[in-house]
């Protein structure tokens, strides 16, 4: 008996395997650190053509077990040329308005940042004696 549930369990999976490998028809990955962005181009049950895009992130445990959170976004024909349209002005903005540095990594742990100062390295930092502390209860 354990045989015959094995072999439909078996089947089964391979079913659902076969039925994956039809729905993808066209895949990029991009690997930006601890994200990983799969592009996907899917087929309906009318074998029309959708995209989906997976954000995949990587977590790590305190102790070194890790998991994967992902986040999916189905996007359809109909939708192409204003979402592409749109995207484009983000990301423009964005770089008209930030430019290229990616500033969060200054907050990394190993982030060196390269100093170029006309200040001479020995020379004491002064500090400005009259500020003061603000509360938020003086706002």
């Amino acid at each position: 008996m354990n045989c015959l549930v094995t072999l439909l369990i078996d089947r089964k999976n391979m079913r659902e395997n076969d039925m994956l490998e039809k729905d993808e028809i066209f895949s990029k990955v991009l690997r930006a650190g601890r994200r990983t962005y799969f592009f996907d181009v899917r087929a309906t049950k009318a074998d029309d053509y959708y995209i989906t895009i997976t954000e995949s992130k990587k977590f790590t445990e305190e102790d070194g077990s890790f998991h994967f959170k992902k986040h999916k976004i189905y996007l359809y024909k109909e939708d192409f040329a204003a979402f592409s349209e749109i995207l484009e002005e983000m990301t423009t903005y964005v770089l008209n308005h930030k430019g290229e540095e990616v500033i969060s990594e200054r907050h990394q742990k190993d982030f060196k940042r390269e100093y170029t100062t006309d200040v001479e390295p020995s020379e004491p930092t002064k500090i400005d004696k009259s500020f003061t502390d603000i509360d938020f209860d003086d706002i």
